[in-house]
């Protein structure tokens, strides 16, 4: 069978899902909204502390550890040095279209969005923008046909907003990984945007780091490399968690081969393929202990892109503590005035955005919400087992769907 009518038909069945009425006995969550905006606050901040505080050793170490004594220093007020990076102000551009448009915006009108995007883009962003620009709209505009990048970081950098609006919704986050992933990428590409949003959805509810890893593995097809990727880490984990060079040493020999690595960058030998990255993520998650410094610095000791890994890594840790819990050293001098760059959004108006978009996610996969005994709102959140989408391989890809857009669409594209 074709492999896009595959796809299509796993969209259609998250739609009709998303519509069910469960039962009066079926399993729910409960998650206070109050809860849910706290952690959805830190999980923001948590980004913005991994990618500032690595910024400045971005790209410097190629397949070696970051020496202990190159680590930055934690300063005062440094997430502020986020409101620049393309970590936040990507993914806002996708929030914004749910924001505005819904949860059933069209992935054309997600690619339109993205398309008029001022901000400067590198690999798959810039290859997927060029192509919306080109005319081709989604999901070709990520297909290897069209893109070199396609199993490149650019979605899971990107990819935070789909478990931060689908708090134990892991499907929901798996269909908006369908929907905005292949903008830009495809195949493990899109998987590990996939497998991020899974980890946000869960870690509302778990604090232990292998649980929420293991929950994320869930979200993503067994047979992908992405998932072959995310049970090394796991297995080296497991024989020695105390070790974490062993795991940086077996996944940096393994995942730097061309069978893995299908595209680096142009110089210094720099490997943004997600799976290696994806694995630096997991190191500071797995060994962190739930400490966030310590999360960030092993994130970022592993090298390549490291800003982006610990913007993951301590993403994902902050939101099982909650804003309020987050240690008072990251929270002073926040600037919560300042304005994401090329967004409409500064810290409060972002995390707005995700409670409206929150609120429909939930009635889409059947929650509700109810008060308390208090007169608090409270999400009930149904409990389903997570449905990955159809396996796509970049090195095998399936046909494209050419889908493009219209002349009328193409006149929204740069107005």
């Amino acid at each position: 069978m074709h492999k896009r009518l595959l796809v299509m038909g796993f969209l259609g069945l998250l739609a009709a899902s998303a519509s069910t009425v469960f039962a009066a006995d079926a399993p729910v969550r409960h998650l206070p909204f109050a809860e849910y905006q706290d952690k959805m606050k830190a999980s923001w901040l948590g980004k913005m502390i991994g990618v500032s505080w690595g910024a400045p050793v971005e790209w410097h170490y190629i397949k070696v550890m970051i020496p202990e004594d190159k680590v930055p220093a934690w300063r005062e007020g440094m997430a502020n040095d986020a409101f620049g990076q393309d970590d936040l102000y990507v993914e806002m551009a996708f929030l914004r279209s749910l924001e505005q448009y819904g949860y059933d915006v069209s992935a054309k009108q997600a690619g339109i969005d993205f398309a008029n995007s001022k901000y400067k883009l590198w690999a798959s962003h810039k290859a997927g923008r060029e192509n919306l620009r080109k005319g081709i709209a989604p999901p070709d505009s990520g297909h290897p046909q069209f893109s070199e990048w396609p199993d490149d970081l650019g979605y899971r950098i990107a990819a935070d907003f789909s478990g931060l609006v689908a708090p134990g919704m892991p499907n929901m986050a798996i269909a908006l990984g369908e929907k905005f992933g292949h903008i830009t990428n495809y195949g493990d590409g899109v998987y590990a945007g996939q497998f991020i949003g899974g980890m946000y959805a869960e870690a509302f509810f778990e604090t232990a780091p292998v649980k929420i890893v293991e929950a994320g593995l869930k979200c993503i097809p067994k047979e992908s490399q992405y998932a072959e990727m995310v049970r090394d880490v796991l297995a080296q984990y497991k024989a020695d968690p105390k070790e974490w060079q062993k795991a940086f040493n077996f996944i940096n020999d393994k995942y730097n081969k061309p069978g893995y690595a299908r595209k680096t960058s142009l110089s210094r030998d720099r490997n943004i393929d997600a799976k290696i990255n994806g694995a630096f993520v997991l190191i500071g998650i797995l060994y962190g202990e739930r400490d966030l410094d310590k999360t960030a610095i092993l994130a970022m000791r592993c090298g390549q892109d490291a800003d982006c890994n610990p913007s993951s890594a301590v993403g994902v840790i902050a939101t099982t503590y909650g804003f309020s819990k987050l240690p008072e050293k990251y929270r002073i001098g926040l600037d919560e005035t300042k304005v994401f760059n090329y967004t409409e959004y500064n810290f409060p108006k972002l995390t707005e955005a995700c409670e409206k978009v929150a609120r429909e996610v939930l009635a889409k996969a059947g929650g509700k919400v109810e008060k308390d005994s208090a007169g608090q709102e409270v999400l009930v959140i149904p409990v389903v087992s997570p449905r990955p989408s159809a396996l796509e391989q970049s090195g095998k890809p399936g046909p494209i769907s050419n889908s493009k857009y219209t002349p009328e669409e193409m006149a929204k594209i740069g107005s």
